[in-house]
């Protein structure tokens, strides 16, 4: 059958005729696609999977392409051939210049090392004057410490009435200041009361105000000369006096607590006054044999 009837109508059976006119025409191949940084050949065949265009086809439009790009090389080379020749004139005889610049760069070297070398000299210079300085400054500050301590001690031993030679007029003022601390104090009286079984006919309670003070002088002795170190020659040729000093702050604190007064309220707020002096000397030992002794 030659013929087929279809809807009707008879219509012929013919091939068909393809049209590549209507079919889109490919762009040229752009240079930038090949410029990526990260370019890779499979993704960018990939790319062209929308283009109808055979694989010879896109073989000679690659071809095409580098033919271009060989030719625009050589044509660049030509056009700058000239300003690379007078380029290598250019530097004939550029050894001398060179060295030129060498050697005014080593001499510019040698300078910069002098002045860096003056500069360090001037550090250590300073470093060391400044050090000198501090150590002359450390030195001034014993100084005053030792002359500090030398006339405490002096003003120790005359409040205590210890001193080797006294003149009249310091023990008047020993005398003043034994007649300025007879005043009642926060810890009690120091009036003439007596108890006939503690205390000698006519004796008179111990000023806690003055002990105070002579126990706070020597501690502040104790503080200087831990700040200069005991071991200072000044301060081992001074031990003999400070030591008759706490001896004798000893024995008035032993006497105060003999002549606390009366039993009562009183005493016992005496007592607790002379042991706290006790503790703020560091002779809680002293404190617990002066109590042993105590006759209560």
């Amino acid at each position: 059958m030659d013929r087929f009837q279809f809807g009707g109508s008879d219509e012929s059976v013919s091939d068909f005729d393809e049209d590549p006119s209507g079919l889109p025409f490919p762009e040229p191949l752009s240079r930038t696609s090949f410029l990526a940084p990260d370019f890779d050949p499979a993704v960018f065949l990939s790319s062209l999977r929308n283009r109808h265009q055979s694989l010879e086809d896109l073989r000679q439009e690659l071809r095409n392409l580098e033919q271009v790009l060989n030719k625009e090389l050589l044509d660049l080379v030509n056009e700058n051939y000239q300003d690379f020749l007078s380029l290598g004139t250019a530097l004939r005889g550029g050894e001398e210049k060179i060295e030129s610049v060498k050697v005014g760069l080593l001499s510019f070297q040698r300078d910069a090392q002098g002045l860096r070398d003056k500069v360090d000299a001037r550090r250590q210079e300073i470093e060391g004057l400044l050090n000198e300085k501090r150590l002359l400054r450390g030195q001034a500050d014993i100084g005053k410490d030792l002359l500090d301590y030398a006339d405490r001690v002096e003003e120790l031993e005359h409040r205590l009435m210890i001193a080797e030679k006294a003149t009249p007029d310091e023990t008047g003022s020993a005398d003043e200041d034994s007649v300025s601390d007879s005043d009642p104090d926060l810890y009690g009286s120091d009036s003439d009361d007596s108890d006939a079984e503690n205390v000698a006919e006519g004796a008179a309670p111990v000023s806690l105000k003055r002990l105070e003070r002579h126990v706070q002088a020597y501690v502040f002795l104790a503080a200087i000369a831990k700040r200069v170190g005991q071991h200072h020659a000044f301060l081992v040729a001074q031990q003999p006096r400070v030591s008759k000093i706490r001896s004798t702050i000893l024995l008035d604190l032993k006497t105060a607590l003999e002549r606390a007064g009366p039993a009562g309220e009183t005493r016992d707020a005496r007592t607790m006054a002379v042991l706290r002096l006790y503790d703020l000397m560091g002779e809680d030992l002293s404190a617990i044999a002066a109590l042993k002794n105590l006759k209560i």
